[in-house]
């Protein structure tokens, strides 16, 4: 597939749910979901993958992917943890094929340099749409080396979110999920592009510095004197979860 500029149509994704999105803003509903050990990290300083989560909470992020458009991950995630991105649940792949939707939603990438594997799960697993936004001056390498795979999309240089979902809204993406990693939450966060956070806290310490937090630095808009909205707090077995709304299109209670 070849490149297409940030903001031209595509074939329509249909919605998944009934968040439309309002023409005030002209983007889709931003859904950031991220586990953490009690001290802030999303994983440790070893090469191997650090389970956060549990069972119980898997099946529920699973539903929540069920619900949305797209999935988005950035291209660190898929080096780091090679996901599949994918509706495991056969039930929820089923109801949304009934729903005359594809068994999963779009996967998201966003790369800054290109450096991408095209042997990734990512790009082999599943017959989801797969949709690479790329800065600017690796466009031309990046859509070599994926061809055929995935398409490739100039989203500026630096990489914009605000032209990522703009172009995703043009493809009819309503609702997106952003599983991740780090730099990318931070991104749509400095930005004030979220309208939802699921945070899980693990019931552990990592206590290494050398791990990856959350996010890092950075300006946020919801500090001490403009503090997020908790929606609800619900333990699912041995993890928490905590639900803030980012902006007044999240709704209270539980979601749906």
């Amino acid at each position: 597939m070849g490149v297409v500029p940030a903001g031209a149509a595509a074939t329509a994704v249909p919605a998944t749910t009934a968040t439309a999105v309002p023409a005030s803003t002209g983007r889709p509903y931003v859904l950031l979901s991220c586990a953490t050990s009690i001290d802030g990290y999303i994983d440790d300083a070893t090469g191997e993958r650090l389970l956060l989560s549990n069972a119980e909470d898997m099946e529920r992020i699973d539903a929540v992917r069920a619900g949305c458009d797209a999935i988005l991950v950035g291209a660190g995630t898929i080096r780091a943890d090679d996901p599949r991105l994918m509706v495991r649940s056969a039930r929820l792949r089923a109801a949304r094929q009934a729903a005359g939707l594809p068994p999963s939603p779009v996967k998201v990438t966003m790369t800054a340099r290109g450096l991408l594997d095209p042997q990734a799960r990512f790009f082999t697993v599943g017959d989801a749409e797969k949709v690479v936004y790329c800065a600017g001056p690796a466009v031309d390498k990046t859509t070599e080396l994926l061809s055929g795979l995935a398409t490739v999309v100039d989203a500026g240089d630096p990489l914009d979110p605000a032209r990522v979902l703009a172009d995703l809204a043009g493809r009819g993406v309503q609702r997106l999920m952003v599983e991740g990693g780090a730099s990318v939450h931070a991104q749509f966060l400095t930005a004030g592009l979220a309208d939802e956070l699921h945070l899980v806290v693990a019931p552990f310490f990592v206590g290494d510095r050398r791990a990856p937090r959350f996010v890092g630095d950075g300006a946020f808009p919801w500090h001490p004197g403009r503090r997020a909205r908790l929606a609800e707090v619900r333990q699912i077995g041995d993890v928490v979860l905590m639900r803030y709304a980012l902006s007044e299109r999240c709704p209270d209670g539980v979601p749906g």
